[in-house]
């Protein structure tokens, strides 16, 4: 430790206090990542995930019913809403605004349920565009081939439509990571919330705040990493 101290020492606008600082923050803010970030990311993306398949399933389907004109309808409001409002204000509304009419929750409950319903809303369009890329002539081939819709959509246009959504659904959960930092403002003591106590205590606002970022862009470029792996082998019986 004190050869790394010493080494960063010597680096420009250093010295050994900043040294020492940039050796205690680590600890914390990965602890706050390894406890709050990625559990929330993972947990968030899962559940948005779900939500953005109802909706997208919705939207595709023939309308054929009453009950599924009432289903859709309720889909279209509740992407226009959760995209038409900052997710700020989302979380807001759920960790400060529910309380006041008896609904009371936990910050890292509260930042779930934000996230996983503004994921779903904006993943939904993604999924829905993937179904909607398939070529007519798919379906027409599996029912050539006696099958039902539902048959036709499971094995032939979902697996195609996976493939155009992996991109995408990669991205939003890559940003998902760097929107987790707004729920340090409901209390939840993830890794951002975890420098800006740090910060407050050495007034090293810049210092942390660079380190903060350098370990977010570390998550944020394993992932990328990985989402070129998964693209890889999404695509792999694609004839080139």
């Amino acid at each position: 430790m004190s050869i790394l101290n010493n080494f960063l020492a010597q680096l420009p606008f250093m010295d050994e206090n900043r040294a020492n600082i940039v050796m205690t923050s680590f600890a914390p803010m990965l602890q706050g990542a390894i406890k709050y970030t990625i559990p929330l990311t993972v947990i968030a993306f899962i559940c948005g995930i779900a939500i953005a398949l109802m909706v997208a399933f919705i939207r595709v389907f023939p309308r054929t019913n009453i009950l599924h004109h009432v289903l859709y309808r309720i889909a279209l409001a509740y992407v226009g809403l959760i995209r038409g409002t900052p997710l700020l204000v989302q979380l807001f509304i759920i960790f400060y605004g529910l309380p006041s009419v008896g609904i009371t929750l936990d910050p890292f409950i509260s930042a779930i349920i934000g996230f996983s319903l503004n994921v779903g809303a904006y993943a939904s369009e993604n999924v829905r565009a993937s179904i909607l890329s398939i070529h007519k002539g798919q379906w027409d081939a599996g029912m050539s081939m006696g099958m039902s819709y539902m048959q036709t959509f499971r094995y032939i246009i979902l697996p195609q439509a996976i493939r155009v959504a992996v991109p995408p659904l990669s991205n939003t959960f890559i940003g998902l990571v760097k929107d987790t930092s707004l729920a340090s403002l409901v209390l939840v003591t993830e890794l951002f919330k975890q420098a800006q106590i740090i910060a407050a205590r050495n007034y090293e606002f810049m210092l942390v705040y660079i380190q903060a970022a350098l370990i977010y862009w570390v998550i944020c470029f394993s992932l990328t990493l990985l989402q070129g792996r998964l693209e890889k082998w999404t695509g792999r019986y694609i004839r080139k």
